[in-house]
């Protein structure tokens, strides 16, 4: 999807990257395996998880101002089926583009 994304004209870029929880550091060799997308790891110190009321495979949409602005869970919705696949990537256009 960020290759896509990044063909779209648009008036700021969209950058995905995951953000994994404090505690659930053994698997980030794992998720990183094989794959492009920046991975951050959260720390007690910054507590992201804490301060979105992350769950488990959200995904958070921020607006141009790095604000929460959307979430869509993967765990219900499967990126392999084509609506929930352009139903995320619409969300996404939507915070870049101000609506």
């Amino acid at each position: 999807m960020q290759t896509e994304l990044d063909m779209e004209a648009l008036p700021i870029g969209i950058d995905i990257l995951g953000v994994n929880g404090v505690g659930l550091e053994s698997g980030n060799a794992a998720v990183c395996s094989g794959r492009t997308i920046p991975w951050l790891q959260d720390t007690a110190d910054a507590t992201v998880w804490t301060s979105w009321a992350v769950n488990y495979r959200d995904v958070i949409v921020l607006d141009v101002e790095n604000r929460p602005v959307a979430v869509y869970n993967l765990s219900a919705h499967n990126l392999s089926q084509p609506e929930d696949y352009a139903e995320l990537k619409a969300i996404l256009i939507g915070a870049a583009s101000g609506n």
